[in-house]
């Protein structure tokens, strides 16, 4: 495949795993690539690692920030592609809801994720060109145990960038919608059950990178185990939650007292 260069990238969540390994890829494909995290320390050390790598600092669930910071770098050329791409992680069961985790997943994971594109649309629509990449994930395809801080804010996003894709291709501009499955990252590592078919972080980046250049709408891996999340998602409901019961939840089920 003939390699594709962009003017101007911007990345979110690239302070570690999925992001900063796309990051250190991009490197070299685009004219200005700016990284951005709450981590200014881990960016820096990305950023000095690559000429033309810029480090932008910064909390995407802060609005204002997020504006200025795109504002600052479409004032020096207008942003190509956006991977919004920055996520938090908590394992939790429906017994111990905690409504301020989950407050805090839909803020980082969703909220984040539109304070980006409050900010980018305008620029893009008012070009009719460019290209939003959104990290979603296949545990937003259906609802699963431990998940639920977590799945609701990726099916929400997935369901986002389907509503996006619909409007915004007619105006120039295309969006991909980005399904991993298990990622070795800091964030996956303490999980206490068997992760299949785990991919490493540079993996991940290899299978975006190569999604993003031939712009698909979407870009799931590993590709087996996302094939059967996706043969889960049309699943008739009695059978999925059949299956569920008898695979994934197998002796966690317990009486009620």
């Amino acid at each position: 495949m003939e390699e594709t260069s962009w003017g101007t990238v911007w990345i979110t969540g690239a302070s570690s795993g999925i992001g900063a390994a796309l990051a250190g890829l991009m490197a070299g494909r685009s004219d200005r690539l700016a990284i951005s995290a709450r981590s200014g320390a881990a960016l820096g050390e990305i950023a000095a690692a690559a000429p033309g790598m810029l480090a932008c600092p910064l909390d995407v669930t802060d609005r204002g920030a997020v504006a200025a910071c795109v504002a600052a770098l479409e004032a020096d050329g207008p942003i190509d592609l956006a991977v919004l791409n920055a996520g938090t992680w908590a394992l939790m069961e429906s017994a111990d809801l905690d409504a301020s985790a989950l407050r805090r997943g839909m803020e980082v994971n969703y909220l984040g994720v539109v304070n980006a594109l409050e900010a980018l649309l305008p620029h893009m629509l008012a070009r009719g060109a460019g290209h939003i990449a959104i990290t979603a994930s296949v545990a937003g395809y259906r609802g699963l145990p431990k998940s639920v801080a977590y799945g609701p804010t990726k099916a929400a996003l997935i369901n986002l960038a389907e509503t996006l894709r619909c409007e915004l291709a007619p105006r120039g501009i295309t969006v991909t919608v980005i399904c991993p499955g298990f990622v070795d990252t800091p964030m996956t590592r303490d999980n206490p059950f068997p992760m299949p078919s785990i991919v490493s972080a540079q993996d991940a980046a290899r299978e975006i990178l190569r999604g993003l250049e031939r712009k698909a709408w979407k870009i799931a891996f590993p590709r087996g185990f996302a094939r059967v999340m996706a043969l889960l998602r049309v699943m008739p409901d009695a059978l999925y939650f059949h299956a569920i019961r008898r695979f994934v939840m197998k002796g966690e089920i317990k009486p009620s007292k």
